[in-house]
Formats: structure tokens, sequence, C-alpha cells
């Protein structure tokens, strides 16, 4: 805790593996449930948490780089199931066959190219394949798919553990995308499985969870849901929030007359106005674009942002507070129960994913287990 000097993170792994379970009851009978940990878990810490999820019964994991995935095998063991969303890099192979992971595969040269590494080494090595059904992003193109489907000893060679796609507008349910999405999908699912009996497919993100048992196939992919982001933006939020984040006070003034805050002199404050300059500003993850917009919290009330968030400080307003609130506010809550990552993320004009991955470093952090 002493680190509080430099601010707190405080992340609740309860709360995240509440969120996992609360997922996998929404699933389907015969659906497992996964957990998207890529990008050290959203920010919040990789090593911390899919031990968690894993406690909770989770054996299927998604990361994005190699790299992560490496990780992710020394802490976890062998029986999980590693996919890396973004494929292998040529040179890696081997090293990604002898760990275990699972690569996603989304070109035919990239299959190609896989099969022939491993059995040249003599590594029995899974994949993944990706076909792209409406991202138009990564993944197999409608020609590819079908000069795959043909290539019979390909796909035995290649051991396919999962067929999967990405939803591009989950959460917005009315979407007419995610119907084209799904109905494509089923249909490439459908032909794949006639080849690979024993395949898994999977299409659900944590938004996609909430749009339907049909969207649920073998596998789903939850990751912003588990962090306490809202799945269904549309509607309240049904995921428990799992951050705080509290800065440390370094200075309280009294502003007496009128006065510019901040760089470029953007926002005045009135006479008789009271500030706390918090230690934490866009270094620390607290994203610029807040300044004069969002907000902190303390004594149990919001507390404007005032003026330009800083490299290295941010300045509130804190003149609603008693005197006596004054002298005993020691810190300003930034993420909390009451202002949540996609309410900042709001004031931020983005979304709750860069906010979380943007949490720096300096921080000290707290694991709350119980």
């Amino acid at each position: 805790m002493s680190d509080f000097r430099e601010g707190l993170l405080s992340i609740n792994l309860r709360s995240i593996a509440d969120n996992y379970q609360d997922l996998a009851n929404r699933l389907k009978a015969g659906t497992r449930c996964g957990a998207v940990v890529k990008a050290d878990a959203y920010g919040l810490g990789m090593a911390h948490v899919a031990p968690a999820l894993y406690a909770q019964g989770c054996r299927d994991f998604f990361v994005a780089t190699q790299v992560e995935g490496e990780r992710l095998r020394s802490d976890l063991g062998n029986d999980v199931n590693i996919v890396i969303f973004t494929g292998v890099r040529p040179g890696a192979e081997l090293e990604c066959a002898r760990a275990g992971l699972i690569p996603t595969l989304f070109t035919l040269d990239q299959l190609k190219s896989w099969v022939e590494i491993c059995e040249k080494a003599q590594l029995e090595a899974s994949c993944a394949v990706k076909i792209d059904t409406g991202m138009t992003r990564l993944g197999l193109t409608p020609d590819e798919f079908e000069l795959l489907l043909k290539d019979r000893p390909l796909l035995e060679s290649a051991d396919v553990r999962m067929f999967f796609s990405h939803l591009a507008c989950a959460d917005q349910p009315q979407h007419p995308h995610n119907k084209l999405q799904l109905n494509e999908f089923k249909t490439a699912g459908d032909r794949m499985r006639e080849l690979c009996p024993d395949i898994q497919l999977s299409l659900a993100n944590s938004s996609g969870i909430f749009l339907g048992e049909e969207y649920h196939f073998d596998i789903a992919r939850p990751g912003s849901a588990l962090y306490g982001l809202n799945p269904v933006p549309e509607a309240e939020n049904p995921m428990r929030p799992t951050v705080t984040l509290g800065l440390p006070i370094v200075q309280k003034r009294y502003v007496s007359q009128s006065r510019s805050v901040g760089y470029g002199a953007t926002q005045e404050v009135p006479g008789d106005s009271w500030l706390a300059v918090a230690r934490g500003g866009y270094a620390d993850g607290i994203i610029r674009a807040q300044g004069g917009r969002g907000r902190g919290w303390g004594h149990g009330r919001p507390l404007p942002i005032v003026g330009r968030i800083s490299m290295d400080s941010t300045t509130f307003d804190i003149s609603g507070l008693s005197e006596e609130e004054r002298d005993s506010l020691q810190s300003i809550e930034i993420l909390n129960d009451q202002l949540t990552v996609d309410e900042v993320a709001g004031y931020a004009g983005t979304i709750g994913y860069e906010v979380l991955t943007s949490l720096g470093h300096r921080y000290g952090r707290h694991y709350v287990k119980g």
C-alpha cells in the first residue's frame, strides 16, 4: 500500500470472476465460456487475472501475440487452450508449436506454411482458422475459403481446432449486420464441420453473448465484459465494476479572484474557489480529452476536472466540499463503482477499452481476491 503516494489502482479479481460466471451462465447448454486476456488483461494484469479465471473453470484463453501466449502458458501450465488472435510471425512457428499455442491463421499461405514447418520438425501442432464474414479485417476471403474446402489433405494435416469469425456490430443489437454475419458464419461452419467433425465454432464476443443463443455456437470469447465494461450500451450494465483508481492530492489552493487554470488558459474558475491538484496525468492513462469535461470523486460526490490535464497532474474543483471535507481530503478517485470506466470514456470521447488499456504503471496496484 505504500505506493499510494503515486496513486493506487485497486483491481477486484472477485468481481472479474463473478462477471465470468455471469457470462458463462448466459450461454446455452454445451457452450464453453472462454476469456480474452490480451493486452495484459486489458491493462489489469494478466498474471493476476488469468489465474482467477482459471479458478472459475475457464480453460480457453485468447491473447493477441505469441509473447502473451508464452507468458500465459508459463503462468497456467499445459491444461489450457491458448489461441493467438494475430497468428504466428514467420520464423517463430517452431517456438509457437513447442509452447503448445494455437495460432489463428487467416490465409491459405499461412496455413500451408504452418503445416509444412511443423511436419518437417515432426511436431504435432494445432491451429485455428478465421473467416471474414463482414469485419473486413483479418480472415479468409470467400474465394480462399472455397479453395480451402477443396484441399482435404491440408485440412487434415493442419489439425484445425477452432473455426471462428468476429462480429462488427454486436454492441448494436438491432443492426442488420449481425444477422448477415451470423448467417454467413453458420453456413461456413456447417461446411467446415462436414470435413472436420470435431472442430469448435466460435462467433460471440462479450456483446455477442447477449444477441441470443444462436450466436453462441461452441465457444464464446468475452473480453471487455469481464472487466466491467457494458456489453449492452443501450441498457443498464449487467456487469460488476472491477477497478478503483485513487490519485493522491499534492496541493490544495484557494483562488480569491477569477483565474485561468492549466496550459492554454482554456478554462477559468471564479473567485472564492478551492482547487486540488492531484498526482496523475496523461502519462498515467488519464486521457487528456477529459480536461474541462470529466470529473473525479471525493466524499461521495463528483468533483469537476478543471483545465487541461497535464502529463503528471490533474486539477479538480473542490469548492463544493465543506471546510472539514476539504481539510480531510487526501485523494480523489477517478474510477470507482459510481464513476465507471464507461462514464469516463464518455467524458474522454472514446471507449472503455482505451481507458482500461491506457492505465499507467506508476500507480501502486492492489488486487482484491475476497
